[in-house]
């Protein structure tokens, strides 16, 4: 509620990616982890798209608080009985693997319990009778996730201490008597809460994400006999259709192409050859979307897109933001993120005669 988007905040996405599947993928890129998920009632859908493709284990239904959630996800990790658990929240996407490893390394010194601290750096006031007091800092620490355990340890506490609410499973840890070891945290592995966070984790995740490469895409297709177009992942009326294998969307072709090169992936054309005939009359959002996903393999995200139609007809204004919307939903990236225009030959070229349409693209993505 307090993030104020349509969906949970960790299904909303991060420099085009969903928060809980840049948080996943932090900890499924360890080969033998048990990677156990808690959702909320009704979303498991939500789920099932966000975590496509990760190793994870079924989604788990939780609580009514966070302590309850936990609790059902290490009673569903019981049988498996594993050394130690790490605790994480989704909401935290930017943990790094330094972060991660420390916790471990901890837990395998031997500490019954292991979290991430950071010092506190601001001065710290407290309204007390009607004045303010400062706080001295000295000591005080503020801790993050993840927060690791001897499995058995921190079960055993969730269900003795079931019914006395705390704010995280360290305060449980506590309670039970478990020895526990600060281990150093990061700014950067921030929690999403309001609006402004998405602002400063996208900053951070910016930063991480320095490669920055530029792709470009071209297509053209011709004229044929039909009563409309498809354009930019629309269905556009007109006098005419277009010719090609697939739909023959030079729009989404040309940005297919400008992605592809990006990452330095080959063309349209080697991933979707026009003699397979699977892909004739195939709808290019197919393609758009590949090329999407194999900017995600990479770990990457597409920063930017950019389209330029190059026909007389038909006019692309009146569809201009659906044509946007179209590939930004492909993408699964921002809408501010996309850009559609088209322009005109002045009459010149096979353009100006109205014997095709060609687009351009230019894509720019970010790669660690």
């Amino acid at each position: 509620m307090r993030a104020g988007g349509a969906v949970p905040k960790q299904y909303a996405p991060l420099l085009g990616k969903a928060i809980l599947r840049r948080t996943a993928e932090a900890f499924s890129a360890y080969p033998e982890a048990l990677v156990q998920v808690m959702i909320g009632p009704g979303q498991n859908s939500l789920f099932d798209e966000a975590a496509t493709g990760i190793s994870l284990r079924p989604a788990v239904t939780g609580g009514a608080t966070r302590q309850e959630s936990v609790r059902i996800g290490l009673e569903a990790l019981a049988a498996e009985a594993p050394d130690f658990v790490l605790i994480h929240d989704a909401a935290r996407p930017l943990v790094s693997r330094k972060v991660i490893d420390g916790v471990i390394t901890a837990l395998e010194s031997g500490a019954d319990a292991a979290v991430p601290h950071l010092p506190v750096a601001d001065t710290l006031r407290k309204e007390e009778n009607g004045g303010w007091i400062t706080v001295p800092r000295e000591g005080l620490m503020r801790a993050q996730t993840p927060q690791g355990f001897r499995f058995d340890a921190i079960l055993k506490a969730h269900r003795d201490f079931a019914s006395q609410e705390v704010t995280d499973d360290m305060a449980l840890a506590a309670l039970a008597g478990l020895k526990i070891v600060a281990t150093p945290g990061e700014e950067t592995n921030m929690k999403v809460t309001t609006p402004e966070d998405f602002a400063v984790a996208e900053m951070y995740l910016s930063a991480r994400l320095g490669d920055v490469r530029t792709g470009m895409g071209y297509d053209v297709h011709k004229f044929c006999d039909g009563d409309h177009i498809w354009l930019c992942g629309l269905k556009v009326p007109h006098t005419h259709g277009l010719e090609g294998h697939s739909d023959a969307d030079a729009g989404l072709h040309a940005l297919t192409d400008a992605l592809l090169g990006a990452i330095g992936d080959g063309d349209i054309g080697q991933h979707f050859p026009p003699t397979d005939e699977r892909w004739r009359g195939a709808t290019s959002s197919i393609f758009l979307a590949h090329a999407a996903s194999l900017v995600r393999d990479k770990g990457g995200v597409i920063s930017h897109c950019d389209v330029t139609i190059i026909c007389e007809r038909p006019k692309v204004g009146p569809y201009h933001e659906e044509m946007r919307q179209k590939i930004a939903d492909v993408l699964q990236i921002d809408l501010s993120r996309v850009s559609v225009k088209a322009t005109t030959t002045e009459g010149l070229g096979f353009t100006g005669r109205r014997e095709g349409i060609a687009a351009q693209a230019i894509a720019t993505v970010r790669l660690p």
